[in-house]
């Protein structure tokens, strides 16, 4: 795990705190780096708490989203930026994927995290999908000699979204993160703006680990994250 580097891509700031905070932590202890990025702050559909408070406004929305984020991604040990490229809708045009796949090409992550493609509930994050599924294939182009600059293929999964089964998210892995589940816990503390999420969040990460716990028999394995592969892995044996 040392010295490979993990790059986190979700529609909203805080996406990457609930389905995938423990799998960074996980990483970055082993002495990995991690990188987190936002296609927007969520500022308008997903920061219900802070517009209760009067006169709230959009700029002060996002600067609360920003701090939170921040704080939530240094708690796992990762960096974090966004594209502000607002949400509700989230808008990606080719000027935001080429950013993105530059940003691949100059940190070449080994391992890519995103959302499904499929979310009948949230018209954001199939967004996502597809601006990182393309910002990937721009990145590595056609895995031969290209007139422009490219980085090894990375694997691609996505994470888990609120609703699995309306999702068509199967979990093809598990990550254990029961040693690091108290760093999760501080980044979904730091997420004030959705603060409701946190205890299903809590209860996702151990029903997870009790299936984690019955495909390996490994009876210490408390909480775990699901995750999909979009393209195969490969071993060198099995």
């Amino acid at each position: 795990m040392k010295d490979r580097r993990l790059l986190v891509v979700g529609a909203h700031s805080a996406d990457f705190v609930w389905r995938a905070a423990g799998a960074i932590a996980k990483h970055t202890a082993a002495g990995g780096e991690a990188r987190v990025v936002a296609l927007s702050y969520g500022e308008r559909g997903e920061s219900g708490e802070l517009w209760k408070q009067p006169g709230q406004t959009v700029e002060n929305v996002k600067r609360h989203r920003h701090e939170e984020a921040t704080e939530a991604a240094e708690a796992v040990g990762a960096t974090f930026e966004c594209f502000d490229l607002g949400d509700y809708p989230l808008e990606v045009d080719s000027a935001a994927i080429e950013r993105l796949a530059e940003l691949m090409r100059d940190f070449a992550p080994h391992v890519v995290l995103t959302h499904p493609d499929t979310d009948p509930f949230n018209p954001d994050h199939p967004v996502a999908n597809v601006a990182v599924s393309k910002a990937r294939l721009l990145t590595a182009g056609a895995v031969v000699e290209a007139g422009f600059r490219t980085a090894p293929p990375s694997e691609f999964l996505v994470f888990e979204p609120h609703q699995p089964e309306l999702c068509g998210f199967t979990p093809s892995v598990f990550v254990d993160i029961t040693d690091v589940f108290e760093q999760k816990r501080k980044a979904m503390a730091a997420m004030r703006a959705q603060s409701y999420l946190q205890q299903y969040y809590t209860e996702r990460a151990e029903h997870r680990g009790n299936h984690a716990r019955k495909v390996t028999g490994r009876k210490q394995i408390r909480q775990a994250e699901a995750f999909q592969r979009l393209v195969p892995n490969v071993v060198e044996a099995l």
